[in-house]
């Protein structure tokens, strides 16, 4: 595909992929399970600086690889064409799709919230539902018109990265200019409010976790914050599209995720400025709330227009970015040979998109926001240890390869990284089984992730096996 994508557009690419439901929908829930707000801010810091670490790794590979195809090119060099596969198949069938369905979700969330969209009644909504042994119950008539218009933005969006990227990428800069008026609003706004209240700070709720209750709900909360973080790595699906990729592609994540953990901080502390921490911790759209503290009645309602269009930037470059993905699985593996077919006119990975699409609409019916971020941070993060550990590997295996760009602290950063990572998993399977047995949750949300990408393997066949 043809390099058209500058600088500036990395940036944006980065920082409008990251930045956009999680900060608004995510803090709520993480002060609940931590009930502290200095908890709160210390797990962004944590999850920035881990993600950070992550992304300058794969910084470092994608000099090296600047090919389309992103993290699947780089586990080739790794690992070998199985597990480049296996990362294929998961991205596609869980946390790529995934990821654009939950984004989509929260924009029609928002919405809602001025459309009043329709929805079932909740004797119907519970009576078609179907099961998985072992896993749970899902209710795909649940909030019915949210999850249509969810579906109905990612048509929009695949038909626009379908006919072009360079004006995909035009858009991506006007969405991500009008997040950033959202989130200076939101900032500047609450900060400088007379009806906030830095007393806040030192509330807690009734208990804070202790032992190993604390330590499941710190990573509970750290799941939250890598949700809201995620997106980082957009930059190196689209590297064969980017101008410069050997300096661009360091420089946009280092710059992208910096910006974006100074923001998240920023933001925290305007939302537990204006909002006690037991109202907080109940609210359904803090942001919105916050600002209807410091403003009133339209002070909520123009926050939440702001934010509902500023979820549209990272909609955008998530649907831009993860085709990249399956578009290379497709050049790899024989049964998904027509996703590799780039389009004669447009120059886009026209089928990949199509496939995405429709597979992400599937998720959307299937289950809540929360399921599907849940069942996709535990995935992404499994492979994004193994990049961490495969900068490793690529160091030993290919010690006289030409690197533009060297990961800072080596080896340092990275074991810090994978090591992170590793506890994270551990510790939120524990928990996800653990709350499942006690009857907390309905849905083992990590094993379905499992299970899914364990379905790919009925399907592995390398295309030079043919």
């Amino acid at each position: 595909m043809q390099r058209t994508l500058s600088l500036r557009t990395t940036i944006a690419l980065v920082i409008g992929g990251i930045i956009g439901s999680g900060i608004f929908m995510k803090p709520a829930l993480m002060i609940s399970q931590l009930g502290s707000p200095w908890l709160l801010l210390s797990v962004w810091v944590v999850a920035g600086l881990i993600t950070l670490f992550g992304a300058l790794s794969n910084a470092e590979v994608a000099s090296m690889f600047p090919e389309t195809g992103g993290q699947y090119v780089f586990f080739q060099r790794m690992y070998g064409d199985f597990f480049a596969y296996l990362y294929g198949w998961a991205a596609f069938a869980v946390f790529n799709t995934a990821g654009n369905a939950s984004i989509a979700y929260i924009f029609a969330e928002y919405a809602n919230y001025f459309l009043q969209l329709f929805r079932f009644d909740a004797t119907v909504e519970q009576q078609y539902y179907f099961s998985i042994p072992f896993i749970g119950t899902f209710y795909p008539l649940q909030n019915f018109g949210v999850k249509t218009l969810t579906v109905a933005l990612l048509c929009v969006l695949t038909f626009l990265n379908y006919r072009s990227v360079e004006q995909s990428g035009t858009l991506q800069r006007v969405l991500t200019a009008l997040k950033v008026i959202a989130i200076t609003l939101i900032i500047t706004g609450l900060a400088f409010s007379k009806n906030g209240n830095w007393t806040h700070f030192n509330e807690t709720l009734s208990e804070i976790p202790r032992g190993w209750a604390f330590v499941s709900a710190y990573m509970a909360a750290v799941a939250g914050a890598f949700w809201a973080y995620d997106g980082w790595n957009n930059t190196t699906f689209i590297a064969g599209e980017i101008i410069e990729p050997q300096k661009n592609i360091s420089k946009s994540l280092f710059i992208g995720l910096l910006t974006c953990i100074l923001v998240y901080l920023c933001v925290n502390i305007a939302y537990i400025y204006m909002l006690p921490i037991a109202k907080m911790s109940t609210s359904s759209f803090v942001a919105s709330d916050a600002a209807q503290m410091a403003w009133g009645s339209f002070g909520g309602l123009l926050i939440t227009f702001l934010v509902a269009f500023s979820t549209l930037g990272t909609a955008n470059a998530n649907v831009m970015a993860t085709a990249r993905i399956t578009f290379a699985l497709g050049q790899g593996n024989r049964y998904f040979s027509t996703l590799g077919k780039e389009h004669p006119r447009f120059h886009t990975p026209a089928n990949a998109l199509v496939f995405n699409l429709v597979w992400s609409s599937i998720l959307v019916f299937s289950g809540s926001f929360d399921l599907l971020t849940d069942m996709l941070v535990f995935v992404t993060w499994f492979f994004y240890g193994a990049s961490g550990l495969g900068l490793l590997i690529l160091r030993k295996k290919y010690p006289n390869e030409t690197r533009p760009y060297r990961v800072f602290g080596y080896p340092i950063l990275p074991i810090i990284f994978i090591s992170f990572t590793a506890f994270f998993l551990v510790t939120t399977l524990i928990t996800d089984i653990r709350d499942f047995q006690q009857g907390k949750v309905p849905i083992v949300k990590t094993i379905l992730g499992i299970c899914i990408v364990l379905l790919g393997l009925v399907f592995y066949r390398n295309k030079k096996d043919q």
